[in-house]
């Protein structure tokens, strides 16, 4: 066998042979193993007598120093001598031919297993370049081989291959090269902005941010704040949080491999320092050592060379040179990461719809060609791309060209926590800081954002220390007044060279906050948060002076300088911005008394005249401009502006603000302007805005006066005005325990307080809407809501509601959509037939569906409905897997297209409710056929009250001895399965292959196989111990009638006593069934048996109390009532209804109790309460007049 094919592939040649050696070595070989593997041959002759000093000798041993005694002259020993020299140069050609064929054969050897590994790492497949272990020797020799193979591409007129050889002999040097760059660049940051000489490692103080994966990558324009809020609201969410070396891997259940993602965050969310820890941790060798190269570049980089040209290879080599020097030409072979951070400082104009195509690396053409290009996959389409963004920048790159849009939503509160403790190291300090964070609504939500932590940090740490055991600031514009005077001390004692205690506003500090102020407001105008030297120019400030005053105030405006030596500016946070601008305005009015916020504007005075209603008019016009702004994009501006009004904050500001400029009556007209602005049904999220905007005037009386109401349980939402509706929303969304389950009927059961709440609906994880009397409106309110991109809803029960098939279709219309992430969905009691299961039914089919559970019982699907939903339940996307069609009006032939489904490979269905239908024997065989197949994986298969006898538990059995392996729950109570089924059944319990481990065979009977509810009747018996004295029996004690007379019952501790009441005998704990019929005006009712039976008070009255509920019948309709809450009835009545015959249905366990109006063959729904029982129930009756009588139904 040929050695070098013996050798395990990979493996290297050992030095003595490079290719293995043989099992016996020649003499020559032994005698070798102190010298190189292939000794230098020179050129001297082999007849020169030098030559022949250096015959080897093969025979092992010492060469004697000593000369020969025998004499040469004789001829004798001169033949001897000749005659030896012959011997030896003959064995000595014999050797070296022995010698040269090894060589050959170890060379060649070598030659191919090289050619093997260079071939693979030839292939675009192939991740790393030949990175075996070796010695020096051996990395020479294959650096030597490489040269000459490239040189031989050549000659073959094979460039590409050429090339791409002599990229991947460079890439280790190039690539150790720039991971060291990049561990220099990154290992070091900066908290807000850059400090010299005050550097923090990365690895320490680097906080896990929370990213998630976040729909798509359309626009959000609302502002930033607003994104906060609603992000602050999403933390304890079931989301999957990504970290950030795992940005490129696959969600579970997807295979395609992610090359492009698109991350997007609010400003200061941490999004730059994201991409320096993926770029770090990977120059530090510690994550995705699969990527060979990475290079992060910045938009406000790549703006500077708008103008000029470049390829792609060109540009990596401009920024990092370490690929230039290592002679990179190309990056088609590699596995390279590009970071573009900041697409929303982006002044390229990315034209995705009219760009050339560009395939070639090195041909050169404008950036935003190359980036266009590079996004779109055109150009060097193996690369992978991460891109970072503001929201309202997003939609700058269109869909199809992202692979995963993930959101970073900064801080949890965890995190918060762990920051603050980093940064203060006394455990108490940390402790109080963290505490009073948490009591200012407004500063918790912001400290989602970590930059936001870094100003509070900076600013309590200097209130702490110079104001020992003080307030502290509760504002947001207290905060970033505090960051203004910290910063403005800062200057004073470092470059003025002051001490603390001077006062810290000179006229030089004024004149740059006057000017930064400026440069605020204008930009902010434009939408600006980057700057150039144009934009500064054209706000009247010098170039000089801005680089002076982003050296003195660092940590608020900063310079960046590109490679191409342009200078960037920028404030360290958008809300410093903000901030500044909203003093500019201030400062301005204070001045000149002039308002930037009127579109007139009067021109300077020297003494400005400022009158009461002119100071107002400043706040009033900035609120409507605020509330003109479509996005909220004035906001933070507003609350920034109304904080600045306020004498305390003037305080602070005293130096910079030489004179006043609002009194407490102007503030006082304010809060009025704002309350009235509020109580004209503004949009939810600017009345919010409004409300942190009293926040910030200290005024809390709205709140605290629908706080005083909820806290003593007499809110009154029938009464709530406008304006307070909106405090009401304010509240809950600022209350998170109650937008993890949000229940309307603590509220108010109706359509109006949910159209007034929506917005809290929008912000909870779960939302309870059962029995709230919504109609198709309502379902118009909700679609909004599952198809907003901020929606937290995961979980929605619109359970006993007239919806209608009119309703289902307007939520099916959004349940399609991609922000769409409802879970579970229940529709039962909601007046729905087949028609709504065709529109859910092509929800269900959707790929952008995440519905799992949902809920259609008590509705009149009919067969038809089953089999429409059926269509879609097979579908690759359908991830449905809990389906409940409970009294849907089955018969066997849903069955049919259910077993179809269970058999499909396709299918995700492992909870399957098909109880209460009539679906006997024959439809149990139907679902049987695909119980049986090996693709079904149902794991719970309710089939309670469906008139299943033994021959259905036989299939069943059979069913479940073919595929034993995942059915665990089966439940065939209220059936009659008879001995032997139950037998058949039992015994798979016991099975150790089968998987069942629960069987519910209980309360079976004959009688369980008569169709619909009236397998569950029972027979009730009137307690005569209970019943009132003005009440008379009849008919065997099954008639009840209000008579004026006492009737002589002898006393009873159970007696009613004043109401005309009466219970029966019986408490029930099951499923139960009865009909009654009646006259005059009567309450059916049941009631727990501890309900009070003396006095007149309500809890002696069925329905009016927390025991008992209640169906009031009389001729003017009907009426449900519990816990003293009335609700009328549809009065709709049908022409073969039978008169006054109703119809009571309680199933115990489930916490259901319905009453319907009895039809001639059928049932009409009334009403359906759903709680939980936590006692036996026992049927009662209350009797104002007229008459009550039990139908004997067997």
């Amino acid at each position: 066998m040929n050695q070098c094919e013996d050798r395990e592939e990979g493996a290297p040649p050992s030095k003595t042979t490079l290719c293995g050696e043989h099992e016996s070595q020649t003499k020559a070989q032994s005698n070798q193993k102190s010298r190189p593997d292939f000794p230098e041959m020179n050129c001297v002759s082999m007849k020169s007598n030098q030559s022949l000093d250096r015959i080897i000798n093969f025979k092992g041993g010492q060469q004697s120093a000593v000369s020969s005694c025998v004499s040469m002259k004789s001829d004798r020993s001169m033949d001897d001598f000749i005659k030896e020299k012959r011997v030896q140069s003959a064995k000595h050609h014999t050797d070296l031919d022995s010698i040269f064929m090894l060589l050959e054969e170890n060379i060649v050897c070598f030659v191919k297993n090289e050619l093997k590994k260079i071939k693979r790492s030839l292939n675009p497949d192939y991740p790393q370049f030949m990175k075996d272990e070796v010695d020096e020797e051996q990395r020479r020799s294959r650096e030597e081989f490489l040269k000459i193979t490239v040189n031989f591409l050549r000659r073959m007129k094979q460039e590409e291959l050429a090339d791409c050889l002599q990229s991947k002999r460079h890439a280790p040097v190039c690539q150790h090269k720039l991971k060291s760059s990049l561990r220099k660049k990154f290992q070091c940051v900066f908290e807000g902005i850059s400090q010299a000489g005050n550097p923090t490692l990365l690895n320490q103080i680097y906080t896990e941010l929370y990213i998630t994966e976040g729909g798509t990558g359309e626009v959000n324009e609302e502002h930033e704040v607003r994104q906060i809020e609603t992000a602050s609201r999403k933390q304890d969410r079931a989301e999957t949080s990504i970290r950030q070396e795992d940005i490129f891997k696959p969600p579970p259940g997807r295979d395609q491999p992610i090359r492009t993602v698109m991350t997007k965050g609010v400003a200061g969310i941490g999004k730059t320092v994201l991409t320096q820890k993926f770029t770090l941790d990977w120059a530090e060798d510690k994550a995705n050592q699969d990527i060979e190269f990475t290079f992060p570049f910045t938009f406000r980089e790549l703006n500077v060379l708008k103008e000029k040209k470049f390829s792609l290879v060109e540009l990596v080599h401009l920024f990092f040179t370490e690929t230039k020097e290592a002679g990179m030409c190309s990056f088609d072979h590699f596995q390279v990461v590009f970071i573009f951070d900041g697409l929303d400082e982006c002044r390229l104009p990315l034209d995705f719809h009219n760009t050339e195509v560009l395939t070639d690396p090195t041909e050169s053409t404008s950036v935003d060609v190359l980036l266009t290009n590079l996004i779109r996959g055109k150009l060097l389409p193996s690369a992978r791309l991460w891109i970072t963004t503001r929201p309202a920048a997003a939609n700058q790159i269109p869909p199809q060209c992202v692979d995963m849009v993930t959101e970073v939503r900064g801080f949890n509160d965890p995190q918060k926590e762990e920051y603050f403790r980093k940064r203060f190291r006394h455990e108490e300090q940390a402790s109080r800081i963290i505490s009073h964070i948490k009591t200012s609504r407004s500063l918790h939500i912001m400290c989602h954002i970590p930059v936001f932590c870094w100003i509070t940090a900076t600013v309590l740490e200097e209130v702490l220390k110079t104001r020992e055991g003080g307030e502290l600031p509760k504002t947001l514009t207290e905060m970033y007044i505090h960051f203004l005077v910290v910063q403005s001390k800062l200057k004073k004692v470092k470059y003025d060279g002051g001490a603390e205690s001077d006062p810290h506003w000179s006229p030089e500090t004024r004149k740059m906050i006057e000017s930064l102020g400026k440069v605020a407001f204008e930009q902010l105008q434009k939408g600006n948060v980057i700057f150039y030297e144009s934009d500064l120019t054209e706000c009247g400030i010098d170039i000089r002076a801005a680089s002076v005053y982003s050296g003195v105030f660092t940590q608020i405006f900063k310079e960046e300088t590109g490679l191409c030596q342009d200078k960037v500016f920028c404030f360290v946070h958008l809300s410093v911005q903000e901030f500044l601008a909203a003093l500019h305005v201030h400062l301005t009015f204070i001045n000149s008394g002039v308002n930037l916020m009127s579109g007139k504007q009067t021109p300077c005075r020297s003494k400005p005249i400022r009158t009461g209603s002119k100071t107002t008019r400043l706040y009033q016009s900035a609120v409507d401009e605020a509330l003109q702004s479509p996005h909220g994009h004035l906001d933070l501006f507003l609350r920034f502006l109304l904080g600045l009004s306020l004498q305390t904050n003037q305080t602070l500001l005293r130096g910079l603000v030489t004179q006043t400029g609002s009194s407490s009556e102007t503030n006082q007209k304010t809060v009025q302007y704002i309350k009235t602005k509020i109580s004209e049904n503004v949009s939810p999220e600017k009345s919010i805005n409004l409300f942190h905007c009293l926040n910030e005037l200290n005024d809390g009386s709205l709140v605290e006066e629908i706080q005083q109401s909820l806290r003593s349980g007499r809110l009154s939402t029938d009464k709530l005005s406008p304006a307070q509706w909106s405090a009401l929303v304010f509240i809950l969304l600022s209350s998170e325990k109650d937008l993890d389950v949000f229940d309307l009927k603590k509220y108010s059961a109706s359509e109006e307080a949910l159209l007034r709440l929506l917005p809290v609906v929008k912000a909870s994880n779960k939302v309870l809407l059962s029995g709230c009397n919504l109609s198709d409106r309502s379902c118009e309110a909700l679609s909004s809501v599952l198809g907003s991109q901020s929606s937290s809803l995961r979980d929605l029960d619109l359970s006993n509601n007239n919806l209608q098939d009119s309703g289902v279709k307007l939520l099916s219309a959004q349940l399609h959509s991609p922000y769409c992430q409802l879970n579970r969905l229940k529709l039962s009691l909601c007046n729905l037939s087949d028609r709504s299961c065709e529109a859910l039914s092509s929800v269900l089919g959707s790929q952008s569906s995440s519905l799992r559970d949902l809920d259609l019982s008590n509705n009149n699907l009919q067969d038809s409905g089953v089999k429409l939903l059926s269509a879609q339940l097979h579908s690759p996307y359908c991830q449905l897997n809990r389906l409940k069609l409970s009294l849907c009006n089955l018969s066997d032939r849903s069955c049919e297209a259910l077993s179809s489904v269970l058999s499909s490979q396709s299918s995700s269905l492992r909870d399957l409710d098909l109880s209460n239908n009539n679906l006997q024997d024959s439809g149990v065989k139907l679902l049987s056929a695909g119980l049986k197949s090996p693709h079904c994986e149902l794991e719970t298969l309710s089939l309670s009250g469906c008139l299943v006898s033994e021959e259905g538990c036989s299939s069943l059995a059979s069913a479940l001895s073919s595929n034993p392996s995942h059915l665990r729950e089966l439940d065939l109570s209220y059936n009659h399965p008879g001995d032997s089924g139950v037998k058949l059944l039992s015994a798979g319990l016991e099975d150790p292959d089968w998987r069942l481990d629960t069987l519910r065979v209980d309360h079976g009977g004959p009688q369980r196989l008569r169709p619909g509810l009236r397998k569950y009747v029972c027979e009730l018996e009137l307690d005569t111990n209970t019943i009132h004295r003005n009440l008379q029996l009849s008919d065997n004690n099954r008639k009840v009638t209000r008579v004026a007379e006492y009737q002589s019952y002898p006393d009873h501790p159970d007696r009613f006593n004043n109401c005309p009441q009466l219970l029966c005998r019986n408490g029930l704990t099951g499923r139960c069934y009865w009909e009654v019929e009646w006259s005059g005006l009567v309450y059916i009712s049941v009631s727990y048996r501890g309900i009070r039976r003396k006095g007149y008070s309500a809890d002696c009255v069925f329905g009016r109390n927390d025991q008992s509920w209640s169906l009031i019948c009389s001729d003017d309709g009907y009426a449900v009532c519990h816990n003293n809450r009335e609700t009328p009835l549809s009065s709709s009545s049908s022409s073969d209804s039978v008169p006054n015959r109703v119809a009571v249905y309680v199933d115990c366990p489930a916490g259901s109790l319905s009453f319907y109006r009895v039809s001639s063959d059928s049932l009409i729904h009334l009403h359906t309460f759903n709680t939980t029982f936590t006692e036996p129930l026992y049927p009662g009756f209350r009797i104002w007049s007229g008459s009550v009588s039990l139908r004997k139904l067997y």
